[in-house]
């Protein structure tokens, strides 16, 4: 006997389920990729309009924390205005003095760590939301950096006796 034609193998359910399962997840890739460019430029738009509105302001920070926005002290209509799934997420907060009045804003969270405390700057602020700073009075001393642990510090220790670059 001849066939004419291609032979086709036949292919079982669990065959038939792995080929779903992977379109599904490469559909989902695409669309997160997507979103993600979105969110992107966006967060770049607003970026840019915070740079622009911003003003310097002289102001000694008291406190700087990592606080809930529930629990952080801002006024009720910027917790009210927060979504509801981003109430839960830590906030940098920074409790300072501006002039004579007390006021609680929010840090940028690139220059939280390095913003000192008990001390006063001269911050970029735009709104309650603090960009940037510089020292109010001549230069600031950068925080001491942690000591690292574990792995970590023996391959920087490693590379330091080896005279190589650390990586970043």
């Amino acid at each position: 006997m001849t066939t004419y034609g291609i032979l086709l193998f036949t292919m079982t359910p669990a065959m038939i389920v792995a080929i779903a399962v992977t379109v599904v997840i490469i559909a989902l890739f695409i669309v997160l990729y997507f979103l993600g460019k979105k969110a992107q430029k966006k967060q770049a738009e607003q970026q840019e309009i915070m740079q622009a509105n911003k003003q310097y302001v002289t102001m000694l920070v008291i406190d700087k924390k990592k606080l809930q926005i529930t629990k952080s002290g801002l006024p009720q209509t910027v917790i009210d205005q927060t979504p509801k799934y981003l109430r839960w997420q830590k906030l940098p907060v920074v409790k300072a003095k501006v002039g004579p009045q007390m006021v609680t804003m929010i840090a940028d969270d690139k220059i939280f760590d390095d913003l000192p405390v008990k001390k006063e700057i001269k911050a970029g602020v735009s709104g309650l939301y603090i960009v940037d700073f510089k020292g109010a009075h001549g230069k600031l001393t950068a925080p001491e950096k942690k000591k690292k642990k574990g792995p970590a510090a023996w391959i920087e220790k490693l590379q330091e006796k080896a005279g190589a670059k650390p990586i970043k």
